[in-house]
């Protein structure tokens, strides 16, 4: 059961919420994956997406990318959800640590994800911590970035949603850094 940890209401009524659970259960309009730019989803954060929501959305991943090339971090790809409890899944390609530029292509992939989810109308989208696990991304540095695109998504986007940011984490090691964050941030 995934549970609430800290919440905070943007002055534009946007709300980021920390949530300690599984992203694959969230009940949300979409969820974003930490995906690689061939939207290969064998391990991690994609891997349980794809165990948990069905075969269809690697099938779905390979035809995106068959149309439209491979996605970006500027760029993400948008499939169903299979069985997910959610209406989509936004995959949102995430830097290696070690590629060079990473702290700007982890900006650009958490606001590319949350304009995505915005020019679809959904209103509430979870976001894990991309990148921070085994593409080797510093937990502290992706914590604050991740929570201060959420921020500057909800400043920039006053009157549109997604109203609600979840940023669902499942390890409690990833959730602490983000929890200690969140609280030097708007505590």
């Amino acid at each position: 059961m995934n549970r609430i940890d800290r919440r905070h209401e943007f002055p534009s009524k946007h709300v980021c919420l920390l949530v300690q659970g599984d992203i694959t259960s969230e009940q949300v309009d979409a969820i974003v994956n930490a995906a690689n730019s061939r939207l290969r989803h064998g391990g991690g954060v994609a891997g349980a997406i794809v165990r948990r929501g069905g075969y269809t959305i690697q099938e779905e991943s390979d035809a995106w990318v068959r149309e439209h090339g491979e996605a970006g971090h500027d760029r993400p790809a948008l499939t169903g959800a299979g069985s997910l409890p959610c209406k989509a899944v936004i995959h949102a390609v995430g830097p290696v640590w070690g590629s060079g530029g990473e702290e700007e292509k982890l900006r650009t992939a958490v606001r590319s994800a949350l304009e995505a989810a915005c020019e679809r109308g959904f209103e509430s989208v979870a976001v894990p911590a991309i990148s921070t696990g085994i593409f080797g991304f510093p937990k502290e540095r992706g914590a604050r970035i991740i929570l201060q695109a959420a921020e500057d998504f909800a400043t920039e986007h006053p009157e549109s949603g997604p109203r609600q940011i979840r940023v669902t984490i499942l390890d409690d090691a990833t959730l602490d850094v983000f929890r200690r964050e969140f609280d030097r941030r708007w505590r």
